[in-house]
């Protein structure tokens, strides 16, 4: 058992180095700096007090530097997550009251459980029925959602939180003449400050600037501006450890918000991991002990009063940008969150919800891929459709009916489409030994008693009947000069025993008519399970070629000296 891959520490730890340190260190830093006002901001979105937004940047930060793959991803409260537990926890609580706090921890303990076993069980792959298309229309919708929802807190008016963006447009269309002027100005102004940071330079700290700019305006004019809501008291201290409640009715009430989660937060871990992958050569993420390390973060985090957490986009960037190289930027960030916990928690008294608002605003807002829906929409109608309808399913019916609804049409269209995959008929290259596919190669020749048929999938009980009503439909076309079909079969990886009856089945229908029946290029294994299904007592295995234009030859020449060479190779490796 290799230790260094259960837990990745110590693959990079034993060698650290002065260097390393130096860019870890600036990079902790930053992205504490950075971490603080968006905890902050990601708890009210989750429903719970702001505390609990830096609780989950204690223990699940220095439990994914432990046992994460990746060496620079930033974990702790993201938006998306943050408003998928609302959605999840408000159904069962209300929201801020201490039984919805219990729910939200509960529910880091569930969702850890299922990513651990996910991950020991070596079930990543699950995830991958989260297509790109669905994931853009997931978080695109979320972006409008929780960007929606934050116009309660950026101009101070009581709008209802849903997740179904009409009900929220609705809503803040009836009341939107009541908005308060202060809260307002103070919001939309924070907004052009946050932009113009990034215009200037993504690097620069606009949240934690809009942050002490919002605390100075209240502690000085504060008794001018008496309507503009502010956090007040946040509690000091580090969370102690206590066991979550653990009710199992609400365990099965939870199930399918925890799922959501373990989905939307494994694909943001593994999508910015392998994103930072790519700039360096020192390490490769490892999609299961990804899993494995959400988990742990999530219980371990739960023991400590954390909500569910994952990866952050953006604070992921600012750590590798910043120079973070190792998971103890992750502990440098983790000592500054204690040192505000301990020590500066009184400071945030005075911070405006409008200012946190906006900060929530622009950064999910930055979300909404435009870039890929456009980029969809070029190149493939299909997903277009597939991100369109899961964002507009998410948007209008709520976050659990949008990941239903997008794993649901991912599913569908697989198996559209490798039960009706590709076909076609190969012609010869003049000149050469080649067979190339007719309808894209103008030049090739095409024999009238040969058929080369070609089919680009699996062969299994899906579309063995979408492979034989092809093949019956090219070879009536070819009508009585039909002498020879060649099944060219490099693209078929696997065949189940439907796909080998079926095959059996038509190598008899051709031979009654007189029609030869080969194979030319099948794999090994595919070749393996053919012959273990039987072909062989209805076929000879000199009719099985590395090449068409072999088979084809073998057919018109009788050239058997290579042929003869070949199936005796085939027959010894069957053996």
């Amino acid at each position: 058992m290799n230790l260094k891959k259960l837990i990745p520490i110590l693959e990079w730890l034993p060698n650290y180095n002065t260097s390393q340190f130096k860019g870890d260190f600036i990079a902790g830093i930053t992205v504490a700096i950075v971490l603080i006002p968006q905890g902050i901001a990601y708890a009210l979105i989750a429903g719970l007090p702001p505390i609990y937004g830096l609780y989950c940047a204690l223990v699940p930060q220095i439990i994914y530097a432990v046992f994460g793959s990746s060496r620079q991803v930033a974990i702790g409260p993201v938006a998306i997550d943050s408003l998928i537990v609302a959605s999840g926890v408000s159904a069962l609580a209300l929201a801020g009251s201490e039984s919805y706090i219990a729910i939200a921890i509960l529910l880091a303990l569930i969702v850890g459980a299922i990513q651990f076993l996910m991950g020991v069980f070596r079930l990543g792959f699950i995830v991958n029925f989260l297509s790109k298309p669905v994931i853009t229309g997931f978080t695109s919708a979320l972006a409008l959602i929780i960007g929606a929802n934050q116009f309660k807190n950026l101009l101070g008016v009581d709008f209802i939180q849903s997740d179904q963006i009409h009900i929220l447009i609705q809503d803040i269309w009836q009341q939107i003449a009541t908005f308060n002027f202060n809260t307002s100005v103070i919001g939309l102004i924070t907004v052009v400050i946050i932009i113009a940071f990034r215009k200037v330079n993504k690097k620069l700290p606009s949240a934690l600037f809009v942050v002490i700019l919002g605390i100075l305006i209240m502690y000085y004019f504060g008794k001018n501006l008496i309507d503009v809501s502010i956090v007040k008291e946040i509690p000091s201290g580090l969370p102690k450890f206590t066991m979550p409640e653990i009710e199992f009715y609400q365990i099965r009430e939870l199930l399918p918000i925890a799922l959501t989660l373990v989905m939307v937060g494994y694909l943001e871990t593994i999508s910015i991991g392998k994103s930072l992958e790519a700039k360096q050569n020192e390490y490769r993420v490892n999609a299961n002990q990804e899993l494995i390390a959400l988990g742990l973060s999530n219980m371990a985090g739960s023991l400590f009063k954390a909500y569910p957490t994952t990866s952050s986009f953006s604070r992921s960037a600012i750590n590798q940008e910043n120079g973070g190289t190792t998971g103890m930027s992750a502990i440098v960030s983790v000592i500054m969150i204690v040192i505000s916990l301990l020590f500066l928690t009184p400071v945030f008294y005075y911070l405006p919800k409008t200012v946190l608002a906006a900060i929530i605003i622009v950064a999910v807002f930055g979300l909404i891929n435009f870039k890929e829906a456009a980029y969809l929409w070029k190149a493939n109608n299909l997903d277009f459709w597939l991100m369109m309808a899961t964002f507009l399913a998410t948007l209008f019916f709520g976050v659990e009916y949008g990941i239903i609804t997008g794993v649901g049409l991912s599913l569908i269209i697989l198996i559209f489409r490798t039960s009706r995959p590709y076909v076609t008929e190969l012609g010869k290259v003049p000149n050469s030994n080649f067979y190339k596919n007719k309808n894209r190669f103008e030049e090739v020749v095409i024999d009238e008693d040969v058929l080369v048929f070609r089919f680009d999938a699996q062969l299994f009980y899906a579309n063995s009947s979408y492979f034989r009503d092809n093949l019956d439909e090219m070879a009536s076309k070819k009508g009585s000069a039909l002498k020879l079909i060649v099944i060219d079969a490099e693209s078929i990886n696997r065949v189940d025993s439907t796909g080998v009856e079926m095959l059996k089945e038509r190598v008899k229908f051709y031979q009654n008519k007189g029609i030869a029946f080969y194979f030319a290029g099948v794999k090994g294994p595919v070749r393996d399970l053919l012959f273990r299904g039987g072909l062989l007592e209805i076929i000879d295995v000199n009719h099985f070629f590395m090449r068409a234009n072999q088979a084809v030859k073998f057919y018109k020449t009788g050239d058997r000296k290579h042929q003869e060479k070949y199936a005796k190779y085939i027959h010894q490796a069957y053996k």
